[in-house]
C-alpha cells in the first residue's frame, strides 16, 4: 500500500473548533480483496470522530477508499491503515473506525479500532 492512498484525502476548516461534535460518517460499500483466496470482501465502515481544527472532506474519503478495491489485505491490517491514513490527515481529538465485513463461509468479523489525542 503507497503512502499516495492517504494523498488523496482532503479536508476542510471545522467552523466550531471550540466545540466538541462527533461526526459519524457511514460507508456501506467499502470493498477490498482476500489476500488469500483473491475473492472480494465487502464491509461497511463507520467512522465516528470528534475534530478538531478540521474535518474530512466526504468526495476525498470516497475517492480514497475506492482505492481498496484491488488491494489484496486482510480485515485487521486494512482497517488500522485507513484509521492511521485518516487520523494523519484529519488529526482529530478522538476517532473510532468499525469496520463490518459480510460473512464469509458462515464467518463474519468485525474490527474496532480506536484513537485518542494522548495517543499521538
Amino acid at each position: 500500500m503507497t503512502a499516495n492512498f492517504r494523498d488523496t484525502l482532503e479536508t476542510f476548516e471545522n467552523s466550531y473548533p471550540d466545540r466538541d461534535y462527533m461526526i459519524e460518517i457511514t460507508c456501506p460499500e467499502f470493498t477490498s480483496v482476500c489476500p488469500k483466496t483473491g475473492q472480494p470482501d465487502f464491509g461497511l465502515l463507520t467512522f465516528e470522530y470528534i475534530p478538531d481544527e478540521v474535518c474530512v472532506e466526504l468526495k476525498s474519503l470516497k475517492m480514497y477508499l475506492q482505492q481498496f478495491r484491488n488491494e489484496g489485505i486482510f480485515y485487521e491490517k486494512v482497517t488500522n491503515r485507513i484509521l492511521d491514513d485518516f487520523v494523519a490527515v484529519s488529526k482529530p481529538r478522538r476517532a473510532i473506525l468499525t469496520a463490518e465485513f459480510t460473512p464469509r463461509g458462515g464467518i463474519s468479523s468485525v474490527i474496532k479500532v480506536e484513537y485518542t489525542i494522548e495517543q499521538s
